[in-house]
């Protein structure tokens, strides 16, 4: 089973980019970000007609969430629990049913900045919250992955300059606390298990010609469960994405697993 992530930066706007990218990569689940599209506009039947089901979590032009699967998804829920008052579209699940199923949460983790301020105390409350989610699916002890843009730097060689992040919600030391509490439950960083190499990156600024000069970041994740990472098989960057036409800042990352 390939399951892939990417953040697209707005469904309408990169449409056919990513319907070129799912051709190529042929993805058996694809857990997207930032689609900035109510549910009731997200362009469903183009990827219907690739065989896949769709299920959004979505928001006016801001945020949103979807799970495109060629297998069955069932017990689809939305929103992270912990906060009945959060009205941001960030977080989906669904059971995934291949050989194995498998538990699929694709996230959009808060971006944080300014620091400080109520942004970043959000994003800190946030992972608290995916913390407590994923000892609970710990709990259950079925497969389970939670994928997607963590707007989180986990180390300094996952930046190309470190040193200009410090102060940034990105990389600031009490949101790497907060991902190695989450990490420390026992998940495995997918990539990380599979590639040790530096300037390994996911995420491209627009500006500053950062993508012609490689100042990328790495904020894209999968975190497995000890289940799910007992199947993990490969894990990699589709990085020649972001040369393409009308790219998104982001690129996809994806894992095969034996399930």
């Amino acid at each position: 089973m390939k399951i892939a992530s990417f953040n697209i930066n707005g469904i309408k706007a990169r449409l056919p980019a990513l319907m070129d990218w799912l051709d190529e990569a042929q993805p058996d689940v694809a857990i997207l970000q930032e689609i900035k599209s109510i549910d009731e506009n997200f362009p469903r039947e183009a990827f219907e007609d690739k065989g896949y089901n769709v299920e959004t979590h979505g928001q006016k032009s801001f945020n949103g969430v979807a799970l495109l699967s060629k297998l069955p998804l069932e017990d689809v829920t939305r929103g992270l629990p912990g906060d009945d008052e959060d009205e941001q579209a960030r977080y989906i699940e669904a059971t995934v049913v291949g050989d194995q199923a498998v538990r699929i949460c694709g996230l959009y983790l808060p971006n944080g900045n300014p620091v400080p301020g109520p942004k970043y105390d959000y994003k800190l409350a946030w992972m608290e919250r995916l913390r407590a989610r994923a000892e609970e699916l710990l709990a259950e002890e079925m497969p389970f992955l939670m994928a997607g843009d963590y707007n989180i730097i986990p180390q300094a060689e996952d930046a190309a300059r470190p040193q200009d992040w410090t102060e940034d919600a990105l990389y600031r030391p009490e949101s790497r606390d907060a991902w190695r509490k989450i990490l420390n439950l026992g998940l495995t960083e997918a990539f990380r298990a599979r590639n040790q190499a530096p300037e390994q990156y996911s995420f491209w600024d627009f500006q500053r010609g950062s993508w012609q000069r490689n100042d990328g970041i790495r904020i894209d994740h999968f975190l497995l469960s000890p289940e799910c990472a007992d199947l993990l098989e490969d894990c990699q960057i589709d990085k020649e994405v972001r040369g393409r036409e009308k790219p998104s800042d982001h690129v996809p990352i994806w894992v095969k697993l034996a399930a």
